[in-house]
Parts: structure tokens; C-alpha cells; sequence
């Protein structure tokens, strides 16, 4: 389905996404018209206290103590 025919209630924002690799996968995909996005690594950050993916579309993502996904801007 286009971006064009989904309406603006329909968004979905990151933090809304639900805490689990497959659902963030999901967005991203939709996010990049389509195109699949896959984790590319994933380890335990010392400095953020929780564990961070790095996916293929060049960004980092973790989840926060709400379980809510964030763009970790370093």
C-alpha cells in the first residue's frame, strides 16, 4: 500500500511501536517505502545500560525502560 493512501490517523510514530525486534522490523520496512531493513549487530551498551541494534538502515535503536523503541544520536 502507498504512503499516499494511508491516512494521517493510520501513522505510526517509533515510540509506538511495540517492544519487540519483529514489530520494529515491520515499521522500518513501511518507513523505507518497502525496502526490508535487518539487524546488522547487537550488543549490551555500558554506556546506555541496555541492549542496542544496529539495523541496516545505517541507525541504532533501543528500547527504554518504558519499552518504548528510540534512535540512539550519538
Amino acid at each position: 500500500m502507498s504512503s499516499a493512501f494511508v491516512r494521517e490517523s493510520e501513522e505510526q510514530r517509533l515510540n509506538e511501536v511495540a517492544p519487540s525486534l519483529g514489530a520494529l522490523q515491520l515499521y522500518l520496512r513501511r518507513e523505507n517505502g518497502g525496502m526490508r531493513v535487518h539487524e546488522t549487530k547487537t550488543w549490551y551498551s555500558q554506556k546506555y545500560k541496555r541492549d542496542v541494534h544496529e539495523m541496516s538502515d545505517g541507525l541504532t535503536y533501543a528500547k527504554d525502560d518504558d519499552s518504548k523503541w528510540y534512535i540512539i544520536l550519538d
